[in-house]
């Protein structure tokens, strides 16, 4: 499965999975970016990713999390 920007929930899941001892709460758009980059199963132009793109990321991470 080829995951891209617009995967918020399967990110979130992938995440929660890779850095279960990070509270992603508080993790910040620069690392949370880096993060989704170094995902497996990412395949995504790095230069669709915005602001939007990562909060709604990080909100499904939380939620997955909850």
């Amino acid at each position: 499965m080829s995951l891209k920007w617009t995967d918020s929930l399967d990110i979130a899941i992938e995440l929660d999975e890779a850095h279960p001892d990070i509270d992603p709460r508080t993790v910040n758009f620069v690392d949370l970016r880096q993060w989704v980059l170094d995902l497996d199963d990412f395949d995504d132009d790095q230069g669709h990713c915005g602001e939007r793109i990562l909060e709604a990321i990080q909100l499904a991470w939380m939620e997955e999390r909850g």
